[in-house]
């Protein structure tokens, strides 16, 4: 089991408690370090989670698109050693998961072993066989962790 430090901050916004409420530390660890593949020796990675503002701010400055996403990776270093920085949007997770039929807590952790797959390399906007792989991927790891289906509405 690869060593993790991990930052977990939550920025004001309206609503924070309940998402605070959805990602106890341990759990988000947990799901961080399933999604570590077999190459990482050790993972330094902050998870922040955000309101509209900042995650629009963010995607537009780093993706040139003009509204907030579920989840930003930021990439530093990679294995042996990764070093990343993770950002969700919380209204906008919170949205998803609504009409998904998930819970807040399981599509949290479905974007955070997918952040954490970009993290590593793992690209889905490269084609479709890409996109199928990584998806294959987060489907493995979510199955390992007891979460089901990522791509499947939730029971």
């Amino acid at each position: 089991m690869p060593a993790l430090t991990l930052s977990l901050q939550f920025a004001r916004f309206d609503g924070v408690a309940a998402h605070r409420a959805a990602l106890p530390r341990r759990h988000v660890a947990r799901w961080l370090r399933a999604a570590l593949g077999e190459d990482v020796e050790s993972a330094e990675l902050t998870v922040r989670i955000v309101g509209i503002d900042e995650g629009r701010s963010l995607n537009r400055a780093f993706r040139g698109k003009d509204y907030a996403t579920d989840v930003l990776t930021f990439g530093y270093d990679s294995a042996p050693n990764l070093l990343a920085d993770l950002a969700l949007c919380a209204p906008v997770v919170e949205r998803e998961a609504a009409a998904l039929g998930k819970p807040l807590a399981g599509h949290y952790a479905h974007l955070l072993v997918h952040g954490a797959l970009h993290a590593q390399g793992w690209d889905h906007e490269t084609g479709p066989a890409q996109a199928r792989q990584m998806r294959a991927q987060e489907r493995r790891i979510l199955q390992e962790l007891g979460l089901g289906d990522s791509w499947k509405v939730s029971r």
